[in-house]
């Protein structure tokens, strides 16, 4: 029986392998980059989970890991999507093992993620989706936006 559970700081390594196999299954990027990501993303989740700044969701079969997601609470300006807000979340690390998807697991997390919002009165979030997430994300209300990105140093060695 699949079961969902809030993530804690025990589970840092687990969601960092996660967010390697989903930068992976999107392709383009460097194996050495990928272990990169695995090795530094443990120490600062378990950091913003500590902080309750990440609040994550495990989903499991039995003992097994099978799913994850998580929302990133970031303070934030005022804007006119939220002119009295000063928080906005953001999605991330959504992850489903290949021989569980398309079983609405994904779907289930992010409604997760979305329900905490709105619980904590987080108007606004935000994501980057991978080409096979964008319709599941679309289908949950969220649009494409002007948003732009600019990597201003290069990485060391």
């Amino acid at each position: 029986m699949l079961e969902t559970r809030s993530a804690t700081t025990a589970d840092a390594a687990l969601i960092a392998s996660h967010r390697r196999a989903m930068f992976a299954a999107m392709g383009g990027f460097e194996e050495p980059i990928l272990d990169a990501v695995r090795r530094t993303s443990g120490p600062w989740t378990a950091r913003m989970i500590e902080e309750g700044r990440y609040l994550g969701w495990i989903t499991m079969d039995a003992d097994r890991p099978i799913a994850s997601a998580g929302l990133l609470i970031l303070d934030w300006a005022p804007h006119p999507l939220d002119p009295v807000g000063e928080t906005r979340a953001y999605l991330l690390n959504v992850f489903v093992e290949p021989e569980y998807r398309g079983r609405g697991l994904a779907r289930g997390l992010v409604e997760l993620s979305l329900a905490e919002a709105r619980r904590r009165n987080i108007r606004v979030i935000s994501l980057h989706a991978s080409n096979e997430g964008r319709p599941l994300y679309e289908k949950l209300g969220f649009r494409t936006t002007n948003e732009m990105l600019c990597v201003v140093a290069a990485l060391p060695g």
